[in-house]
């Protein structure tokens, strides 16, 4: 700055240097005439250049032809300088607001940032979809009024956010959400919605578990405590006492046969993955179908239908397990007279072991249940059958080990198909 002062100075000490003998040996009239037009035109030449930076103040722009002359080519350049890194600093701001953006939207639990009126001031989709509110129209407004329940609202309304609401949406069947608040940046809190239904699920399995357990196994015990009862209180004629010790020991059994399925069960739940031997199929469907005609006694027909081709890599005697309750069931569940056939196919695109009776089936609406664990299509004739509830959880369990699918169809009153389908990668041609 104290440069361009000293250049104005001197540019008005050379005009007055020139102005000045003028003004003695013509007139003084024309030395000032001539002082005076030359502090104009200096006058002028910034006038021009202050209109041009007035004009670009209006309308600031990167633009490189924005210079000027003399001193003002450089508060031209700086300006220029100055305006396109601002951009650069904005672009970048920008770039990273929309990446952090796209972050949120990317999130898998749901995100709503909130006033300290609870007024929606951003949602990803994840939460847009779980709460039913749209960003694009509800913008600004409570989220109460859009979320009604009133678990939900009491929730907020107490502001005490120490633990997440676990809710229990009207609006997704079924669905079950942790909604934890934080507060954040003075007065806004940050929503956050995730959905833990397959946790409730399978705590809710858990629970039904345990309750399924105690129930199995406390019919039999009931039953061995009040014939024990008996035998304490009562002197009983031997047929009668046979009798009463033979009850006691089929549910001994029992319970012994509950104990031991869970225990398979938990076995091959926590075993390392099976082998990859190769397992003879024919001899194997050889002696699953001896079994069924020894478990059948001549009450059924037993078809074993295979071409010969091809085996299975694995563990075998999981596969033995889970091939066995298959044709156990069919057995079991089968009336007198019945065909049962064990099916077994393999081509290059993978293999198929399949158990198909011609029973009295299975409703449709108990198919997506079987393979639970103790569910039982009709209780009283599981028992009767000897069943302990967990054959087809174990057949699950064994498949899912070896990459395959257990495809169940059934038909009431004409008969069902379990079927065992194995990937490629499993099959030995």
């Amino acid at each position: 700055m104290l440069s361009q002062i000293l250049r104005a100075i001197g540019l008005a000490f050379l005009t007055a240097i020139v102005a000045l003998p003028v003004g003695i040996f013509v007139t003084h009239w024309a030395g000032w005439t001539l002082f005076c037009l030359g502090l104009a035109l200096q006058m002028v030449f910034h006038f021009r250049n202050f209109a041009r930076l007035d004009r670009w103040s209006r309308t600031p722009v990167v633009d490189a032809s924005l210079e000027g002359e003399g001193a003002w080519d450089g508060v031209f350049g700086r300006l220029y300088r100055h305006e396109k890194d601002l951009r650069a600093q904005i672009a970048q701001r920008d770039h990273e607001i929309a990446m952090l953006m796209a972050a949120g939207q990317a999130l898998t639990d749901g995100v709503v940032l909130l006033d300290n009126a609870n007024h929606i001031l951003f949602s990803n989709t994840t939460a847009e979809t779980q709460l039913g509110i749209s960003v694009r129209t509800d913008r600004g407004l409570p989220i109460t009024n859009l979320v009604r329940q009133p678990e939900f609202v009491a929730y907020l309304d107490a502001v005490d956010f120490a633990k997440p609401l676990i809710l229990r949406s009207d609006r997704n069947d079924g669905s079950v959400y942790s909604i934890h608040v934080i507060p954040y940046a003075g007065t806004r809190r940050l929503m956050q919605v995730k959905d833990v239904t397959q946790a409730d699920r399978l705590d809710q399995m858990r629970r039904d578990f345990v309750a399924n357990v105690s129930h199995e196994l406390r019919t039999p015990l009931t039953v061995l405590a009040g014939f024990l009862e008996t035998l304490q209180e009562i002197e009983l004629e031997a047929a009668d006492r046979k009798h009463y010790l033979g009850l006691m020991a089929e549910q001994s059994a029992r319970m012994q046969s509950i104990v031991q399925d869970l225990l398979t069960l938990s076995s091959i739940e926590s075993a390392p993955p099976p082998n990859n031997d190769p397992i003879d199929m024919a001899t194997l469907l050889d002696k699953l179908k001896r079994d069924a005609e020894a478990l059948s006694g001549g009450r059924h027909n037993i078809v074993l239908e295979s071409d010969g081709h091809g085996d299975l890599r694995g563990a075998e005697p999981e596969l033995v397990s889970a091939f066995a309750n298959l044709v156990t069931n069919a057995v079991r569940y089968t009336p007198e007279g019945g065909t049962i056939r064990i099916q077994w196919q393999a081509t290059p695109q993978g293999a198929e072991f399949a158990v198909q009776d011609n029973g009295i089936g299975i409703d449709p609406k108990h198919l997506p249940r079987l393979t639970e664990r103790f569910y039982r299509v009709d209780r009283g004739r599981s028992r009767d059958s000897g069943g302990t509830g967990l054959g087809l959880a174990i057949v699950k369990h064994s498949l899912n080990r070896h990459q395959a699918q257990l495809e169940i169809k059934s038909t009431l009153g004409q008969g069902s198909r379990f079927a065992a389908k194995f990937p490629a990668s499993r099959v030995v041609l």
